[in-house]
């Protein structure tokens, strides 16, 4: 017998496969769930204005212990309204365009930056410093969509990275040391936490497409 074609198989063979979208599959939701992480930032801010809790204590202090838990609060902690404007756009942009994989890999690649750069931070950064900022997080994200394409060999993703190079080039030099109170290490180890995202998700893209090929055929007849 031969093999009936299942509907719409013609259509996935000239979908562009996951790994190498552009843009997220479903935009509304990846730019609600971007959104609303900018929002969150905004109320925690907001808290942090009103109450007289010194919020921004809770980021991280290099090498001390007391400043270990700091990794998991300091992307959401800003020293004013003035870092937290700065911050705003690219974590908008960055956070979106990163969730080209779907939002379940944009968090396996958000969590990815967040540990690599907290840790980069507790272990290189000043001693008695609080850090605090998302800004290694929108570097993280950044670097993710710049390498994407070179891990994917992707041709649509290296014309999204050329375009956010000539725009947001220049931020790079933020992980170089030298502008007084920025801490270049969070931007960074954030850079290198979002390499890291890049080829674990490309490598787990790849095995995922591996068991799929794998598991398709002709029927039996």
């Amino acid at each position: 017998m031969q093999p009936v074609p299942t509907p719409g198989a013609g259509d996935a063979k000239s979908a562009r496969p996951p790994a190498k979208r552009i843009l997220p599959p479903k935009p509304l939701a990846a730019g609600i769930v971007a959104l609303a992480f900018t929002v969150v930032l905004y109320v925690i801010e907001l808290i942090d204005v009103i109450l007289p809790a010194r919020l921004d204590d809770g980021g991280i202090v290099a090498r001390s212990l007391g400043g270990l838990d700091g990794i998991a609060w300091a992307p959401l902690l800003h020293s004013g309204w003035g870092h937290l404007l700065a911050n705003t756009v690219p974590v908008l942009v960055f956070a979106f365009l990163a969730m080209a994989g779907g939002i379940g890999q944009w968090v396996m690649v958000t969590a990815t930056i967040w540990l690599v750069g907290g840790l980069g931070v507790w272990l290189t950064g000043p001693p008695e410093i609080v850090t605090v900022g998302a800004s290694g997080l929108a570097f993280g994200w950044l670097a993710f969509l710049l390498v994407r394409g070179v891990f994917n060999r992707s041709a649509g993703q290296l014309a999204v990275a050329a375009v956010l190079l000539a725009i947001w080039g220049g931020m790079l030099w933020g992980v170089l040391p030298g502008q007084a109170g920025i801490s270049w290490q969070g931007h960074l180890f954030g850079a290198l936490g979002g390499v890291l995202a890049a080829w674990l998700a490309a490598k787990a893209d790849r095995a995922a497409s591996r068991r799929t090929a794998g598991g398709t055929g002709p029927a039996p007849g």
